[in-house]
């Protein structure tokens, strides 16, 4: 009886120090684990986790993104000193320009991404425009029957899916401009692909928009970006308009800092032209503007340049190919949507064009969901996922090794492929998408950290 009572005590005393062992073990994990970089959950393979708490900062990205919410911006519409910022609306005191360049990442010119300056407001426009953007019917009367008509109504109803944190912005308010080359140069992009319409032209929403490129080049020189046009399918598009186009632009602009130019292989500096819907010209047409010995060739003259065309279908890059241009891109955000836009087909995209002297611009989106404006839509919408989505399409991009890698988009909102800052809203009968459980700026963080990746896989092929 004795030795039972010995071991019996002996037992208890062992399984209260093993508890108070396991007790102390886990305070310590629990020590260390608030003692963790926040940024750690950004470690899993797409980079964001389920968990709200992962997406915490760091003090230095909470600093960082602190100044840019205090910078609402200078009002000026020509600015090129790289010093003095004044103050914002809300009187808070702003770093010198010098200081702000330290805090943001730098500029990858082999980042570009689409950018819009198609809105309007009453205050800037005296209407609205674009975020009023009509229900466009099926194409199938049947089918459109089943579907609402009619515009949208800004402020609270607009065109889109998603609800920018500027609100219904005009892309002619100075501060407007300001804050997005701000979130541009914060996610660590380059090149600015402007839409552009030629002089008193404009997309069937909207109105002309070409007096505003000085004002975004200068913008985006302060903040060591650069510009870039991506020449939309205007009304009788041909190469006699193209070279027009080209040598206008050049003329115009080419002379302003933030013109970009591409360095080829050969040690030329050369003006690059995205061209939309380049297929539906023929190939003949373009072989006249962009061949040597077409009849319209730009080629050798001092507005010769880069012509990246849209892939759409697989038959196309053979097109490309004998129409003259120097690359091609595929713009969608809907992976399967086309030949060009699906992930898998862009290693095969990508030797065609190594074999054929090309460029392949894969492009990357978000996601994408156009219900706002065409709601008979849905089966292409894709899902963010949290930012998985965009994550999985920027590494299928990096596995081709491309020379540039295009964003769509930064604020095309009718499309729901933005990356700008969006926020929360729901008013009347209408709830808008949002980022939750991430913040506004996650997806300009996420394009951030695959900038730098892409940036240090760059240097690995290179080697």
């Amino acid at each position: 009886i004795l030795n039972y009572d010995i071991m019996a005590r002996f037992r208890r005393r062992t399984c209260i120090i093993l508890l108070l062992f396991i007790l102390f073990i886990c305070s310590i994990m629990m020590a260390l684990k608030t003692l963790r970089p926040d940024r750690a959950g950004f470690g899993d393979p797409f980079g964001l986790g389920l968990l709200p708490e992962l997406q915490q900062r760091t003090v230095l990205l909470d600093n960082k993104q602190n100044s840019l919410n205090r910078i609402q911006g200078d009002t000026a519409t020509r600015v090129s000193n790289l010093h003095g910022i004044t103050a914002n609306t809300m009187k808070a005191s702003v770093p010198p320009v010098s200081k702000l360049e330290e805090e943001l990442s730098s500029p990858n010119y082999n980042f570009h991404i689409f950018y819009y300056s198609w809105f309007g407001n009453p205050q800037f426009d005296g209407k609205y425009i674009h975020w009023n953007h009509p229900l466009l019917p099926h194409w199938d009367p049947k089918i459109a029957n089943n579907y609402p008509k009619g515009r949208h109504n800004p402020p609270d109803d607009i065109g889109a899916n998603f609800y920018p944190e500027l609100g219904s912005y005009s892309s002619k308010d100075p501060s407007v401009i300001e804050a997005h080359m701000k979130q541009m140069r914060s996610a660590s992009t380059g090149v600015i692909v402007l839409s552009w319409y030629p002089p008193g032209m404009a997309d069937e929403n909207g109105e002309p928009t070409d007096d505003l490129v000085p004002v975004i080049m200068d913008y985006a020189h302060k903040y060591d970006l650069k510009v870039t046009f991506h020449i939309e399918p205007y009304k009788d598009r041909d190469d006699r308009s193209m070279y027009h186009n080209v040598k206008y632009i050049i003329d115009r602009y080419g002379g302003h800092p933030a013109f970009y130019r591409y360095k080829t292989s050969t040690g030329r500096s050369l003006p690059m032209f995205y061209v939309y819907d380049s297929y539906v010209t023929i190939p003949e047409i373009w072989a006249n503007l962009l061949t040597v010995s077409g009849s319209q060739s730009i080629r050798n003259t001092p507005y010769d340049a880069l012509f990246i065309a849209l892939l759409v279908e697989e038959r196309h890059k053979h097109d490309i190919h004998r129409s003259g241009f120097d690359g091609m891109y595929t713009y969608f955000a809907t992976n399967g949507f086309s030949y060009g836009s699906s992930h898998h087909n862009w290693a095969s995209l990508k030797a065609f064009c190594d074999s054929n002297n090309l460029m392949f611009i894969p492009s990357v989106g978000p996601g994408y969901i156009d219900t706002s404006i065409r709601p008979w839509n849905n089966h292409n919408t894709r899902n963010r996922v949290n930012g998985k989505y965009y994550e999985t399409a920027f590494s299928a991009a990096l596995l081709v090794r491309p020379e540039i890698i295009s964003i769509t988009s930064f604020n095309e909102w009718h499309e729901g492929t933005q990356i700008e800052k969006a926020v929360p809203k729901r008013t009347g009968q209408v709830v808008y998408l949002d980022y939750k459980p991430h913040k506004p700026n996650v997806y300009l963080e996420l394009t951030q950290k695959w900038s730098e990746k892409y940036r240090k896989e760059q240097e690995q092929w290179l080697m």
